[in-house]
């Protein structure tokens, strides 16, 4: 889930950013958002430009958010243990050796992250590796190889990037309606520069959370699919123990913490942003395939 998270922050951020740019750059060349043809172009370029930006930027905010080591030569038997596994599995799965990274964190956690394949990272915390037994792990980074290997990170990033240029050109588009209607008759009045700056950037987070909704949905529905590659590559008992293990850890946390997996959160609107499907839907789904 962390690493949904920082996309999608680091998404958020990004395409704000650029489209304040958007808007300066109209203001400069004298564009007006009632040329929707060129509007919706530019939107598409900074949409899809701050969704491959936070793609390309993932592995360094991941490395350097969560503090995470990469093994460059083990050092322990776990070290060596974490090398040969993911190096098994990713050979199996069709990609390039990831690189491997520990973190420090009590939490049972992990992801995997990259622009490329073939040049990916697996993580994982010390609290999942103090807290799991070594077939459980074993099952945790297969699911993480399997989403390296299924191309998610980049999957993700189309969607953000479709929906990034609907956020910017829509966020536009009724700032403009609003504009002109509180003009009316006068045409010296309206929200003026300022304050249509203000209205874009408002209807911009806002969207931008409308949308962080459907790529979580999207999101969701992979998990399925990286839980059916953790059980081909490390066994079925193992995937579902080690679901159940994290099930077992989520339900004696307060409720709304969030999990490596899935996110104990009651509330609808926490579900609808939640990126990963409920534990106990994922155990039936891996249960329903024997």
């Amino acid at each position: 889930m962390q690493r949904i998270i920082l996309f999608l922050l680091t998404n958020l951020a990004i395409m704000v950013t650029l489209g304040i740019s958007m808007s300066i750059i109209f203001n400069l060349f004298g564009l007006s958002t009632q040329n929707m043809s060129g509007l919706l172009v530019f939107a598409a370029i900074f949409g899809f430009g701050g969704a491959f930006i936070s793609l390309l930027m993932s592995k360094w905010i991941a490395k350097r958010s969560t503090g995470a080591r990469v093994i460059e030569r083990a050092t322990t038997g776990t070290e060596q243990w974490l090398l040969d596994t993911v190096a098994r599995q990713a050979k199996a799965a069709g990609i390039g050796m990831p690189e491997v990274a520990i973190f420090d964190s009590p939490e049972m956690n992990a992801f995997a992250t990259g622009a490329n394949k073939n040049e990916a990272l697996v993580a994982v915390s010390t609290g999942l590796l103090n807290n799991m037994n070594q077939q459980q792990v074993e099952a945790v980074l297969g699911h993480e190889v399997s989403h390296i290997a299924n191309g998610d990170m980049v999957t993700l990033t189309l969607i953000q990037g479709v929906v990034n240029t609907f956020v910017i050109f829509l966020a536009r588009v009724i700032a403009g309606i609003i504009n002109n209607a509180s003009r009316g008759n006068d045409q010296n009045s309206g929200l003026g520069g300022v304050g249509y700056f203000v209205t874009v950037f408002i209807l911009e987070i806002l969207l931008g959370i409308l949308a962080s909704m459907i790529v979580a949905w999207f999101s969701r529905r992979r998990e399925f699919r990286a839980d059916a590659g953790g059980a081909k590559l490390a066994g079925q008992p193992s995937m579902i123990s080690a679901l159940e293990k994290l099930k077992q850890s989520q339900e004696s946390r307060l409720e709304g913490s969030m999990m490596a997996f899935g996110i104990n959160g009651k509330g609808k609107l926490m579900n609808l942003l939640a990126s990963h499907p409920p534990l106990d839907q994922r155990i039936r789904a891996l249960k329903s395939t024997r």
